[in-house]
């Protein structure tokens, strides 16, 4: 069975509550939670704001096409309260974040969907949680592990 890896952001509300309730609608929708990493707390990216956020990474098995899986991500982001990007397409504050970050090996690219997340390597608050579980696993275009974009990661905001 593909096992996919996401992460979490939350920087509205009870954000370790938001957190619990994203792994636990993960669960029920998309696949058993093989693996999950502690919680981190980092600044915002690509934008300003006063509000810290709460990251995790999980692995999650599944029976889910990426395309199904990303819809089921989706859908879990909207039952919560999840706005997308301001209507200026910046960033902004939200309740949860769930990101695709790999599947498996696969290399995917359609209007809707990238996989390799294209930004991973460069968000410290993706590699870092990812790196506590899957620290080997292999990026499939830059063929280069977790850890290895990790060190490589101390120029960018974390």
């Amino acid at each position: 069975m593909p096992t996919l890896y996401l992460s979490l952001g939350t920087n509205l509300g009870d954000r370790q509550s938001n957190l619990k309730t994203a792994l636990s609608l993960v669960s029920d929708k998309v696949g058993t939670v093989i693996s999950q990493s502690g919680v981190f707390e980092t600044e915002p990216w690509g934008y300003r704001s006063n509000n810290a956020f709460l990251n995790q990474a999980a692995a999650v098995m599944t029976e889910l096409t990426p395309p199904e899986a990303l819809e089921a991500i989706e859908t879990i982001e909207k039952n919560m309260g999840r706005s997308k990007k301001s209507r200026e397409g910046d960033y902004a504050d939200r309740i949860i974040d769930i990101d695709l970050i790999m599947y498996d090996d696969l290399v995917i690219e359609t209007p809707t969907l990238r996989i390799p997340h294209p930004l991973m390597q460069r968000r410290r608050f993706v590699l870092e949680p990812l790196a506590e579980f899957a620290s080997d696993l292999i990026h499939p275009l830059l063929k280069k592990s977790v850890g290895e974009l990790l060190e490589e990661s101390c120029g960018y905001e974390f």
